[in-house]
């Protein structure tokens, strides 16, 4: 038994399904060995969307994603979404190729210090230099990943670790210096003992069970106190982050919960969609104005970053209660009143199994923003009726709403015309969201996309593209259709970096750089074996969508490329 074929088995027993890679010589026996245990091989046209998928097949099923690439560039390609899954706290293993330990610092190919590059953006790193670590080092590696704030590992394994004994010592023996010279005899001598480690005690191997993860528990009292705050508070808000949708299992059992505690909710990032459309105690618009004006506020599993203008939206009389993983973010920017290093999803059911004791009286609270949610929803379609040279891309996104079925994920890919989407567009159920999370990478779109539709094969994905995202992920239609995944993507086409423009042009006078032209898009799909529509006109919308469901129920991968007119939408949205 290889290498390869020991950490395939590895990964069967943590319930692996999927292996996201870009082949390469020094990995090539874990995806051999991947496929002999059913595990299936996904390859793609680029390492980092490998990773980006990884990443969303943790975050929709729980079971860390692998992605593995091969040496040298392979690992530095992936660096991106190794950060952005570092700071969307994403449990996920990379598995990085590295030359023969024998060579390592020696000038072989691809040979290079990849662990002083990617170690400050992974929770844990290892190189594995005895085919008999690998068990244990695959293990912790889970373990690690999910424990406390979740986050992305690195194991660096080096090729003559992954090949067959009888072929690695082949490899060996040619490379050795022939002769009696004392030289060759010291060399010939230091090998067989270098084999010898590496080698050792192959029959030892075991495959234990995985790990017991350890999770950070709130207190009773801690329960009490928030408890008690909580009843004395005339205006509470709930603000749910992504953080605490790390327990796929327990979606239903956390919206049970937000539905006892009666508090108004708005739901962020990976939340979005937990509560379905429309429920009575979710709001969608004018967070700040709400948390102005709160008295008690519940933050789960987010810090106060850019998202909450660094706590100062949060005012002096507003009770601050914070739920987090992270030691740094449950303090960062605003020390909370009540501070607890915890699950959040754990406190919030445990939270409503104790607060429905008393009956709230929460509702001229609850009509005031429900009443400011509505009239914002209803000046957002006044917009969309806007007539335009081209598609509004406003009414676009209704339009869209109006045709998406109840399981449908969302991956959002680009600046303006995708955040202009997040007003509009409404995830109907838990995990339907992916975007990229706290570091806004573009390009997270067609490796998102894969991942999803491979944890959830029975419901419809859409990527929604800018123009501009687009370019960084759509050849991997290729691999959509190499491997039968019917993804529908939308690329909302203005022949413009948008979102850059619109600030650039007005501060600074002068558009370089942002400008791009009406690209075919659907051709290229279709290019690559798959299908593709587009869109001039607002009449054609209903029409062309639905066509791309049909072509998506068929097995096949299509591109709709809709030419939308710019708006004022989102002036002066640009953050810092």
């Amino acid at each position: 038994m290889n290498g390869g074929q020991v950490i395939a088995k590895v990964l069967k027993k943590h319930n692996v399904e999927f292996i996201f890679t870009l082949i390469g010589g020094h990995i090539s026996p874990i995806l051999v060995g991947c496929k002999k245990e059913k595990i299936r091989v996904i390859d793609v046209r680029h390492e980092v969307n490998a990773v980006f998928a990884a990443d969303a097949v943790s975050r929709l099923t729980g079971v860390p994603g692998i992605a593995a690439v091969t040496a040298g560039p392979g690992v530095t390609n992936t660096i991106t979404a190794v950060k952005n899954a570092q700071m969307a706290q994403s449990p996920l293993i990379l598995i990085g190729g590295s030359t023969a330990t024998i060579l390592k610092n020696r000038g072989s190919l691809q040979d290079i210090d990849q662990l002083e590059l990617i170690k400050p953006h992974v929770k844990w790193h290892a190189t594995i230099k005895k085919v008999k670590n690998l068990p244990k080092a695959f293990s912790n590696a889970f373990r690690i990943s999910q424990e406390g704030v979740p986050g992305p590992v690195f194991i660096e394994i080096p090729v003559d670790i992954l090949y067959d004994e009888t072929l690695v010592r082949d490899w060996y023996v040619d490379a050795t210096p022939k002769g009696s010279s004392f030289k060759a005899k010291i060399i010939r001598w230091y090998l067989r003992q270098h084999l010898k480690k590496q080698f050792s005690k192959l029959d030892d191997i075991q495959f234990d069970e995985p790990q017991h993860i350890k999770i950070a528990s709130h207190s009773p009292s801690q329960l009490k106190k928030a408890i008690e705050n909580i009843n004395l508070a005339q205006k509470p808000l709930l603000i749910i982050g992504s953080q605490t949708m790390l327990h796929p299992q327990k979606a239903r059992e956390l919206a049970k919960a937000i539905n006892k505690l009666n508090i108004p909710v708005f739901l962020t990032g990976m939340a979005r969609g937990l509560l379905g459309v429309n429920h009575k105690l979710q709001l969608r618009h004018k967070r700040t104005q709400a948390l102005t004006q709160c008295d008690l506020v519940v933050l789960c599993g987010l810090p106060n970053d850019f998202r909450l203008n660094y706590g100062m939206q949060i005012k002096k009389h507003t009770y601050h209660i914070a739920i987090n993983r992270s030691k740094r973010d449950l303090k960062l920017n605003k020390r909370p009143n009540l501070g607890i290093l915890a699950d959040s999803c754990n406190f919030l059911i445990d939270l409503s199994s104790l607060l429905m004791k008393k009956h709230h009286n929460w509702e001229n609270w609850l009509t005031v923003l429900k009443e400011r949610n509505q009239q914002r929803d209803d000046e957002i379609k006044e917009q969309a009726k806007v007539k335009m040279k081209l598609v509004n891309p406003l009414e676009l996104y209704f339009k869209i709403n109006e045709n998406l079925d109840k399981k449908s994920i969302l991956v959002v890919d680009g600046g303006d015309f995708v955040a202009t989407g997040a007003y509009i567009l409404q995830p109907k159920t838990a995990f339907s969201w992916l975007d990229p999370g706290v570091f806004g990478t573009l390009g997270v779109g067609a490796g998102f996309a894969l991942g999803a539709k491979l944890a959830r094969p029975n419901d419809e994905v859409y990527i929604f593209y800018g123009d501009g995202s687009a370019g960084y992920s759509l050849m991997e239609y290729d691999t959509f259709v190499r491997h039968d995944i019917p993804i529908i993507a939308i690329i909302g086409n203005d022949a413009c970096w948008t979102q850059i423009y619109r600030d650039q042009i007005s501060i600074l006078k002068d558009d370089v750089a942002c400008m791009l032209n009406f690209t075919n898009y659907q051709d290229v799909a279709i290019a690559l074996g798959a299908q593709g529509k587009i869109i001039k006109k607002k009449d054609n919308i209903n029409k062309i969508i639905k066509q791309a469901k049909a072509i998506a129920r068929k097995g096949k991968p299509v591109v709709i490329n809709v030419h939308i007119s710019q708006t004022n939408f989102r002036k002066g949205s640009i953050s810092i």
